[in-house]
């Protein structure tokens, strides 16, 4: 019972780090997110445990967990990795293609769906186990984890942008298309429109990314002219 409430803890605080929404600093109370969730603090002390080892978030002596500022250098590298990792699992799967993708197919549905309904807890967690799936069609599950972990440290900034809601929209049709080609061993083409799936994120979080930055440092500038 404790492994599943884990799981879902780490999925909401997840969630709630890589799309922004809880900013670098935030603070998280394993006594004051037990409560506000109505479970015990097992599970918490765990989940957010878990993604100190992801490096989400950093253990503070007696305050909690503490969200740590990603880099740009960072968020590049990890970009760089996701694009040389994704695609090599794409060229596998296309290699020796299966008779179908049907987890990856109802994945791509709920993508849909959240886009339709403007839903990005929904967006989040359906893009997550489309990508996991279609990795692990690749039959490497040392390729699947390590990917799945460089995704899970991602932040997602500017998902909520006007840009990052365009990029919501222009991802559906392209998660359908992924499939196809890889049921039909069309590794040239899957491979090229999955770098631009994968790399066409990259200018909306970079840009978020300094934004929020500019954003936290008006008020220090504000002190120095006073």
């Amino acid at each position: 019972m404790d492994q599943n409430l884990r799981e879902q803890v780490l999925q909401r605080v997840r969630a709630e780090i890589i799309s922004g929404q809880s900013l670098p600093g935030t603070m998280y109370s394993v006594p004051s997110l037990a409560a506000s969730l109505g479970v015990s603090s097992t599970p918490v002390r765990e989940a957010l445990l878990e993604l100190s080892r992801g490096g989400l978030v950093e253990p503070m002596r007696n305050r909690g967990f503490k969200v740590v500022e990603p880099t740009l250098t960072e968020l590049r590298n990890l970009f760089d990795m996701r694009e040389v990792l994704e695609l090599h699992a794409a060229v596998l799967v296309a290699a020796n293609p299966p008779r179908d993708l049907p987890t990856v197919r109802e994945c791509a549905d709920q993508i849909a769906k959240a886009v339709e309904t403007d839903d990005v807890q929904l967006y989040l967690e359906a893009d997550r186990n489309y990508h996991r799936d279609f990795i692990a069609a690749a039959g490497n599950d040392l390729l699947t984890d390590t990917v799945m972990g460089l995704r899970d440290k991602m932040r997602l900034y500017g998902i909520r942008s006007r840009a990052g809601l365009e990029r919501q929209q222009a991802s559906v049709p392209e998660h359908y298309r992924l499939i196809e080609l890889a049921l039909a061993g069309e590794t040239a083409a899957l491979t090229a429109l999955l770098k631009t799936h994968i790399r066409s994120w990259e200018p909306i979080f970079v840009d978020a990314l300094l934004r929020s930055r500019e954003h936290a440092r008006e008020p220090l500038l504000r002190q120095a002219r006073s």
